[in-house]
């Protein structure tokens, strides 16, 4: 026909054969006139999702580009009839009679939202027509039984299920709730996402459903406890739903909202007569939710079928809305979907051309009752494939557009990019940082963290720098005992004992730090290991500490509280027995350990505290875990081992009172041994009950019984050694002892040496003794020369009165030494008069050659100055 036009007859022609001439090329020549092609759409301007208001602009500029191309559809022109929908199947029904009863007859029927879509394409397969979505997403419409002719350039809802299962289980939530406005396209939508679901392992918990009113549903996902909701609802009933939320206060950091992500960026401030919440109160509510939408717009700068970018398109579309605010325009993510779904058709029907012309047919010579048309376009759309402005375009068998999903995040009042999901290759990539609101997602219910207790590291390590410092203090005890162990000091302190005394203090002090050592330090399979030494270090550490000094007082009673005091007294002290009581007590705790050890042995046991809820608004209750060592009959062995302990704690005190007055020189620190047992038992006393009623606070029984086990340690070296050190620094005892042992040779045995300060000390008393009777040996002394001078006058009166008579008899002085005066008083008169016997009898005591000398004191004259 065009080589026709160009070969047109250039002689003069008749009036009718110009007429007839003119007619065959208006009706033949593209150059003269088109034919139209009629597309039948229905825009929802307003309504549950209002996306005309930028989708219809999009599919005019689409309409505008094809039909000024040559190379697509040059004999064609397609013209869109439509109306508005308002995305209501009622209305769309008369709508569709409409377009399907007035003339010009339509080719292709575009319908929008999913409600208005099912109905339309339920419908057309009795018209033989095919219908081309753009916004319709449920997946009710993936079935090609129900619907054979229909296609959408709009990806099935469907899709966003795979890419909400992928986030929670990368969330880990296990339970969700879900509320939904009662249409076929939410209905099925929530069906196919409760058996995606299901095969995740993920329960629905919660399912609500609304029809216009969303109250009674959100108060029953606040009473149930909802945590995760997805939400399936057109943007109007979207404004009325959050809404209530925020008067049920079921929004915040505990709560994760998914949405639908084809609504208008600001459709949450939006102005609403239907609710009574104010744009400040909307915001608050909405912040924070998660939205699932299509990936609508090519993010690459590829030219496509139409030679735009998708950038390009953008600036146009702005153009054409005359300057309107996108986020106030419904449809405007949608928009490159309705402008790549007028490009599909357009290819599809230059497709058909050809093969039509080859079987005698011609576009324009469709009717509702052609079904060879349908099935050529039928096949032209099926296989599509093209680079429009919102990607790749291409349909599946059910015919629904496949595409990636983004995932967005509402921050701070407007939406970021969070993520892709490529639902082909089943991959979750993040966008940045994958950066989430506030510390992260929340869980899908109140999440219990087990968080073990722990000993305070000052705590510990205060501890243990004393109880090292102790150690220190008792191994430089241990080597001065050893060093002088050969002075008779020393060795009258039984050393060997005192050393095993040195020994197990600096053992108890050692059971401090794996006393303190929890799970912080060790793994849980080592900790039975770490009970069990700490076990055996208290155990046998108290055996070698307190059995010694508990020997060495039991002694002591032993011997001197017998009847026969003087016979036990001279008795020999044996060491070999005293090693061997020590010996007893040891081996009683090291066959009670191992049997405890092999019967019942210690591990690990957590013991659980009430919940504790942490401060700020995350939905976590804090779960205080303890560890404790224990066995399956650990009361039973406490009691066993505190009733054995603590009889040999009250029958120490009982001892070291019974022994506080006697004094001994084969044990010369007896004394000090009781002050040690008498601060080792009030502290074991206290500290043993404490401890188990503070066993479940940590630091507290970790103080109670380290500090115990520190002082009493602390103490017990300072009493024992101490004294001593200071006596052989101050007297020089050792160096007197060794000139002493190298001038002799020889040493002192244990009782001469005993026998020796047992006699000085009897020394000192009888000097005492002596001083007091010499002071009355004066006063008699005294007394009698006063009575002898007064005497010798009366018989000197009666001499001379009796005229000079001889004496009766004579009196035979003894030695005139006897009358001596004391000294410091004058010497008497001579008496020629006898002395009475008695009176020279006692006036002999004092003679000077008998008198007592202070340091040879004859034991036969003791017991008379005793007397």
């Amino acid at each position: 026909m065009t080589r026709l036009c160009q070969n047109l007859p250039r002689r003069p022609v008749s009036r009718y054969s110009l007429i007839f001439i003119l007619t065959v090329l208006a009706c033949s020549c593209p150059a003269l006139g088109k034919k139209k092609l009629y597309i039948g759409a229905l825009f929802p301007m307003s309504g549950g999702w209002p996306g005309g208001q930028a989708c219809l602009p999009a599919a005019q500029m689409a309409l505008d580009l094809v039909n000024n191309r040559t190379d697509i559809l040059p004999d064609y022109e397609l013209e869109l009839i439509y109306y508005d929908s308002m995305c209501d199947p009622g209305e769309a029904t008369k709508l569709l009679y409409d377009l399907l009863y007035t003339e010009p007859i339509k080719i292709v029927l575009m319908p929008g939202c999913s409600s208005v879509s099912t109905l339309v394409a339920e419908a057309a397969r009795m018209w033989n027509l095919i219908v081309l979505s753009y916004g319709s997403s449920s997946p009710a419409l993936s079935n090609r039984q129900r619907f054979p002719t229909f296609f959408r350039t709009h990806p099935s809802a469907t899709l966003h299920n795979p890419t909400r299962v992928q986030l929670f289980q990368k969330w880990k939530w296990t339970k969700i709730a879900t509320i939904q406005q009662t249409t076929e396209v939410f209905t099925s939508t929530l069906d196919d996402l409760e058996e995606r679901v299901k095969e995740a392992g993920i329960e629905i918990s919660v399912r609500q459903s609304f029809l216009t009113d969303p109250a009674v549903a959100v108060k029953n996902l606040k009473r149930q406890d909802a945590r995760i909701i997805v939400g399936l609802f057109y943007e109007t009933e979207a404004r009325k739903v959050f809404c209530e939320v925020y008067k049920e206060k079921l929004y915040g950091k505990k709560y994760v909202w998914f949405l639908i992500g084809w609504y208008a960026d600001n459709w949450f401030k939006i102005k609403d007569p239907s609710i009574n919440c104010t744009v400040e109160q909307m915001t608050e509510a909405v912040e924070g939710h998660v939205t699932t939408e299509i990936v609508m717009l090519n993010p690459e700068t590829v030219r496509g079928a139409s030679n735009l970018t998708s950038q390009e398109f953008l600036a146009q579309l702005m153009s054409k809305l005359g300057g309107k605010n996108p986020e106030e325009t419904g449809g405007f993510q949608e928009a490159p979907l309705a402008y790549d779904a007028v490009w599909a058709l357009a290819l599809a029907l230059n497709k058909t051309v050809g093969p039509l012309r080859a079987k005698g047919h011609r576009l324009e010579d469709f009717n509702y009752n052609n079904r060879d048309i349908t099935a050529e376009v039928y096949r032209a759309m099926n296989t599509s494939s093209f680079e429009g402005v919102s990607g790749h375009v291409v349909f599946d068998a059910q015919g629904s557009r496949m595409a990636w999903t983004l995932i967005e995040q509402l921050q701070g009042g407007s939406y970021k990019k969070i993520g892709y999901y490529d639902s082909t290759k089943g991959n979750l990539s993040w966008y940045g940082n994958d950066k989430w609101i506030g510390s992260g997602p929340p869980a899908d219910q109140t999440v219990v963290i087990e968080e073990f207790r722990y000993l305070s590291q000052k705590l510990f390590v205060s501890v243990s720098v004393f109880a090292g410092l102790g150690i220190l203090l008792g191994i430089v005890c241990l080597t001065f005992n050893i060093y002088n162990s050969n002075v008779r000091y020393i060795q009258n302190s039984q050393p060997y004992l005192n050393n095993m005394t040195a020994v197990g203090c600096m053992m108890s002090l050692a059971a401090v730090f794996p006393l303190g050592i929890d799970g912080l330090h060790v793994h849980r399979k080592q900790f039975p290991v770490i009970c069990q030494f700490r076990l055996w270090l208290l155990g046998l550490g108290f055996s070698l500490a307190y059995g010694s000094m508990f020997t060495k007082i039991w002694w002591v009673h032993t011997v001197f509280t017998k009847k026969d005091e003087k016979k036990d007294k001279k008795k020999h002290l044996e060491p070999w027995k005293l090693y061997a009581t020590v010996g007893v007590l040891l081996g009683i705790d090291i066959l009670s350990l191992m049997i405890w050890q092999i019967v019942d042995p210690l591990h690990i046991t957590v013991e659980k505290f009430t919940r504790e809820a942490p401060k700020g608004d995350l939905d976590v209750l804090i779960q205080p875990l303890l560890e404790h060592c224990n066995s399956e009959k650990m009361n039973t062995w406490l009691g066993v081992v505190y009733g054995y302990k603590g009889l040999l704690l009250l029958l120490g005190i009982f001892l070291a009172y019974e022994t506080k007055s006697i004094s001994t020189e084969k044990i010369n620190d007896h004394r000090a041994v009781g002050m040690a047992i008498y601060n080792v038992a009030v502290l074991c006393m206290i500290t043993a009950p404490v401890t188990m009623i503070l066993s479940s606070q940590q630091d507290a029984s970790f103080a109670f019984a380290s500090l115990a086990i520190v002082f009493s340690v602390y103490i017990t070296l300072v009493v024992l050694f101490v004294p001593k050190m200071r006596r052989l620094i101050t007297r020089g005892e050792w160096q007197s002892d060794t000139q002493e042992t190298m001038k002799t040779g020889s040493s002192t045995n244990n009782n001469d040496e005993e026998k020796s300060r047992q006699l000085e000390r009897e020394n000192k008393e009888l000097q005492k003794i002596i001083q007091e009777k010499e002071e009355r040996v004066s006063e008699l002394r005294n007394q009698l020369s006063e009575r002898q001078a007064l005497r010798s006058r009366r018989r000197a009166s009666t001499i001379t009165y009796q005229n000079h008579s001889p004496p009766p008899f004579s009196i035979t002085q003894s030695d005139p030494r006897s009358l001596a005066p004391p000294p410091g008083y004058p010497a008497p008169a001579s008496d020629p008069h006898p002395v009475p016997q008695s009176f020279a009898n006692s006036s002999s005591l004092y003679q000077s050659d008998s008198k007592i000398s202070r340091n040879k004191c004859h034991t036969s004259r003791l017991q008379l100055l005793y007397k």
